[in-house]
């Protein structure tokens, strides 16, 4: 049995959005917000609420328990000043904790994740198997060589 350790991340993350996509609802608000302070628009990705939500999965499946402290602090990035007066260096800011919190609630919901008291979330036996599944049909559709003594 493959586990999500066996797969690329970027091919995990794609199969498990397509399998969510029809799970999440997007909020209204959520084709206005950006992604964080150092964002200058919001994404243009058509399906990135499903995207954020398996990202967020994978982290919290490998990480947890995590709280939205931490997870905004690994979607965040690099501040920069202005472009005409930019004498200092670049600034950390982190990523949007309202998408992030919202789409764990959405994942609550769907009993992918739970959580745990004062520690954070954390994946449910039901998210894990989730997870093991998309990468079983993951490792059986690439095409790799190197990743034959896996299947």
């Amino acid at each position: 049995m493959a586990t999500m350790y066996d797969v690329p991340a970027e091919a995990l993350i794609e199969a498990l959005a397509d399998d969510l996509e029809d799970d999440l609802e997007q909020p209204e608000w959520a084709a206005f917000a950006k992604n964080g302070v150092n964002r200058d628009l919001p994404p243009v990705q058509e399906n990135f609420w499903a995207v954020r939500a398996a990202s967020l999965l994978r982290k919290i499946a490998d990480n947890g328990p995590i709280g939205v402290e931490r997870l905004a602090t690994e979607y965040g990035g690099a501040k920069r000043g202005s472009n005409r007066y930019q004498v200092a260096p670049d600034k950390r800011a982190d990523g949007s904790r309202n998408v992030i919190r919202t789409i764990l609630q959405q994942l609550e919901e769907l009993d992918l994740v739970e959580t745990a008291e004062g520690e954070g979330r954390r994946i449910t036996a039901e998210g894990r198997s989730r997870l093991d599944e998309t990468a079983g049909e993951v490792l059986s559709e690439l095409d790799r060589p190197e990743l034959e003594r896996y299947a």
